[in-house]
């Protein structure tokens, strides 16, 4: 059974930094193209950074470029999303995702399994 499990989430203030980890059981994990997303209250989910299965490509939603970072390491079958410079409108619940891909996935409905989900606060 495919599992995805995100942690790092927490209460920070604006201009702090986190630090996301997914750890997958997706085997063999370098097979799977990984994405973020985050969803805000009221909002729809929204794209936030992918990384192709070799991690050599990603792509980001502009209102994070040059503030997020997302990598894998595919020994330890996980992903990270590093956040900083977190912004108020940075506050959702992030998730973390996998599909079996040969590129990188953008459009959340192509994702075939998700995590259950990390809370990011970002008080201003």
């Amino acid at each position: 059974q495919v599992q995805l499990v995100e942690s790092g989430g927490g209460l920070v203030q604006a201009g702090d930094s986190l630090r996301l980890s997914c750890i997958t059981s997706p085997r063999p994990f370098s097979t799977y193209a990984m994405g973020w997303f985050r969803q805000a209250p009221g909002k729809e989910r929204e794209f936030v950074a992918a990384i192709s299965r070799g991690g050599g490509h990603t792509d980001y939603v502009d209102s994070v470029k040059g503030r997020f970072t997302v990598s894998r390491d595919n020994m330890k079958s996980t992903v990270y999303l590093q956040m900083n410079s977190l912004k108020s409108e940075d506050t959702a619940v992030y998730y973390c995702a996998a599909v079996r891909s040969l590129e990188i996935v953008t459009t959340p409905e192509r994702y075939d399994y998700w995590g259950q989900g990390t809370q990011v606060t970002v008080s201003s």
